[in-house]
């Protein structure tokens, strides 16, 4: 079996890795907080440990790792976000909205970018029992205390609890060097300023649910409490460990991972409370954490204008292109995202994607498991993807030379994720050039045009409901789209005839959705659709018999 080496942020060294169990291998990575389209910066965990997923399927069998990434849908920028864009809806039901929205725009985006879902993606909403029996535990244990209907942990009591790790061990700093560089929040009630909050009070109209400790109005748990209970209902429960046993070795797991923000205070206070509540010295036996990002030498801001969705680039570039970029630094290191090295990156994957096409088929399928052994060797060596690419261009080349097997190459860069090589026309269609900082490079076409290459873009990358609404508008204008069994688009003219009851068709569809809003005294939504219909130059009478319509004049 291949040897496996990770450098483990815990100890500082690169060190072999040896799973606990090697028939259920188990990664937890912090995922997204749903309020809003996720940034390129968000895009590097999720590459960096699909790859990691991926190698750990291909040396301990696909069946045999657990990955738990989770969704945060309790935070307090869901709140702004839905209280913002949805002020006439229930607050729950806006809430609702919003994170269903964004987690659906979430993992169009990362599948575009080559990454295969998670074995289990527990979001925080469905694990508020476990996080509230969490902080019980803390609380007997003497670590946690409740003060004005919140719920604190105590790092200094930590430190005095026998058999619990130092806290700041992740971090390597003492509590006085934490504080100094920490933004803490300053309250009245805590006992020690380094104190955290597990459970706060929730505020008039925000979700709440019933709180622990005897408190007695609603509450919410604080971030870090969200990933200890979902991590272990998801990688400890299922394997005899959690709040029902007491024995630390079945409440630590393989391998923690994140962007080295985390670091602190994330994942230290993550340490605190998970170790603290079952009496171990390690919640993860192996921590990771990838470099930070920077576009164009720059840190991303939007203040400096080159804040960049993964959407927005998708619209512009292919995902297998963002993948490739990604993967020429190595995950420890910082990254500078520039432009070029993305529009170099489509002309590499293009030139791959073409041969393969060639040799191997329309749409053909391979088996990763067929993968070059130089190059699982390098991904062994703590994820040395710059290695592994210059080994896979090796491989190509010689594929191409010698007519070696294009199989064992294509199987090769389907380990390092580059999903969409089978793709005929994939890389030369759809993509509107250059987009950093002042947002498209296009000068000259008409909305319309601009709208399809946007819609090309949207179908190369699977974007659904992109597709669905440039689809819409596309077809207002007057264009037909079809797309074949395998996805492919064509966009041509339409009879004035069919575009006409297409037209017409569509009118009364918003009528009827109108219409049920009315009744549902949806008012909001109802005027929303009556704006929509005005914007096609339909006028809306309503009168007591019903609602009708009639072209304006």
């Amino acid at each position: 079996m291949t040897t496996l080496r990770f450098t483990n942020t815990l100890t500082r060294r690169k060190e072999p890795f040896a799973p606990i169990d090697p028939a259920a291998v188990r990664l937890y990575v912090c995922g997204p907080t749903v309020y809003d389209f996720a940034h390129i910066g968000n895009a590097r965990p999720v590459i960096i440990f699909d790859v990691l997923f991926r190698l750990l399927r291909h040396v301990y069998g696909a069946d045999h790792v657990v990955y738990a990434r989770n969704i945060t849908d309790v935070d307090d920028k869901i709140n702004a976000r839905a209280a913002r864009d949805w002020p006439d809806l229930p607050f729950n039901a806006a809430i609702a909205k919003v994170t269903g929205t964004t987690a659906r725009q979430f993992h169009e985006d990362v599948a575009a970018l080559g990454a295969l879902p998670p074995t289990v993606e527990p979001r925080a909403t469905d694990h508020i029992a476990p996080m509230r029996a969490l902080i019980e535990r803390l609380i007997a244990r003497g670590v946690a205390y409740v003060a004005e209907d919140h719920v604190l942990f105590s790092p200094s009591a930590m430190d005095a609890l026998p058999g619990a790790p130092r806290y700041g061990s992740l971090a390597r700093r003492s509590l006085d060097e934490m504080l100094a560089g920490a933004r803490v929040d300053v309250a009245p009630y805590k006992r020690d300023p380094m104190d955290f909050v597990l459970w706060k009070p929730s505020k008039p109209n925000e979700p709440g649910w019933p709180s622990p400790a005897g408190i007695a109005v609603p509450g919410r748990p604080g971030w870090h409490i969200e990933c200890s209970a979902m991590s272990m209902a998801k990688l400890l429960e299922p394997f005899g460990g959690g709040l029902t046993c007491d024995d630390p070795a079945k409440n630590t797991f393989d391998i923690h991972g994140g962007g080295v923000d985390l670091v602190f205070p994330h994942h230290e206070n993550e340490i605190a409370q998970s170790c603290c509540a079952f009496g171990g010295q390690r919640m993860a036996n192996l921590w990771m954490h990838n470099g930070f990002l920077q576009v164009e030498g720059e840190k991303m801001s939007k203040s400096l204008g080159n804040f960049v969705t993964i959407r927005e680039l998708l619209l512009h570039y292919p995902g297998d292109a963002l993948r490739l970029n990604m993967l020429r630094t190595h995950y420890r290191q910082p990254i500078d995202w520039r432009s070029d090295g993305v529009i170099s990156a489509v002309g590499e994957v293009r030139n791959w994607a073409e041969w393969l096409v060639e040799k191997l088929g329309d749409y053909f399928e391979v088996d990763e498991r067929l993968a070059e052994d130089s190059i699982v060797e390098a991904l062994a060596d703590d994820l040395n993807t710059p290695l592994a690419l210059s080994r896979l261009r090796d491989l190509f080349a010689r594929t191409r030379r010698n007519e070696i097997s294009a199989t064992i190459f294509a199987a090769s860069a389907r380990l390092m994720g580059f999903r969409h090589l089978n793709k005929p026309g994939y890389f030369n269609e759809g993509f509107t050039g250059n987009f950093f900082q002042s947002g498209p490079q296009i000068s000259s076409g008409s909305e319309s045009e601009l709208r399809m290459l946007r819609l090309r873009a949207a179908v190369c990358n699977d974007l659904g409901h992109v597709i669905e609404s440039l689809t819409k508008e596309i077809e207002r204008d007057g264009f037909r789209v079809v797309f074949n069994s395998a996805g492919v688009m064509t966009v041509g003219n339409r009879t004035s005839g069919d575009l006409e009851a297409d037209f017409r068709a569509k009118i009364e569809a918003l009528m009827a959705e109108r219409n049920a809003a009315r009744a549902a005294r949806n008012w909001a939504e109802s005027d929303r659709l009556r704006d929509a219909l005005d914007a096609m130059g339909v006028a809306v009478k309503d009168a007591k018999t019903g609602a009708t319509w009639e072209f304006k004049r």
